[in-house]
């Protein structure tokens, strides 16, 4: 069974940083794209960020230059740094398995971790 546990969320003051993890288990991490998503109050579920098998990454738009994925596979751990946060990264975020080794298409995702950017 495909466990997806995030943490590190939390408030936060605009210009400020947080570091997400996310805990994996139940299938073989290192053969995954690995996406982090999220949902703001009122909205869709955003693409934010990949991290392919072949170890490529990628970013939206809104994120590129501010938010850094990374994952460790000997530990089953993806991990995004956010930095110069805004008020409209105001959102849920998961961490989302993909179906394959390089795709933003994903099968499970988790409970998600609040981050409230606010002053």
């Amino acid at each position: 069974e495909v466990q997806l546990v995030e943490s590190g969320g939390g408030l936060v003051q605009p210009g400020g940083s947080l570091r997400l993890s996310c805990a994996a288990s139940g299938f073989t991490f290192s053969n995954y794209a690995m996406n982090w998503v999220r949902q703001a109050p009122g909205k869709g579920l955003e693409w934010v960020s990949r991290f392919n098998a072949d170890s490529s990454t990628w970013y939206a738009d809104s994120v590129k230059g501010r938010f850094s994925i990374s994952r460790d596979n000997a530990k089953n751990m993806l991990y995004l740094q956010l930095n110069s946060l805004k008020t409209e990264d105001t959102a849920m975020y998961y961490c989302a398995k993909g179906v394959g080794p390089l795709t933003s298409a994903f099968s499970d995702r988790g409970q998600g971790t609040q981050v409230t950017v606010s002053s």
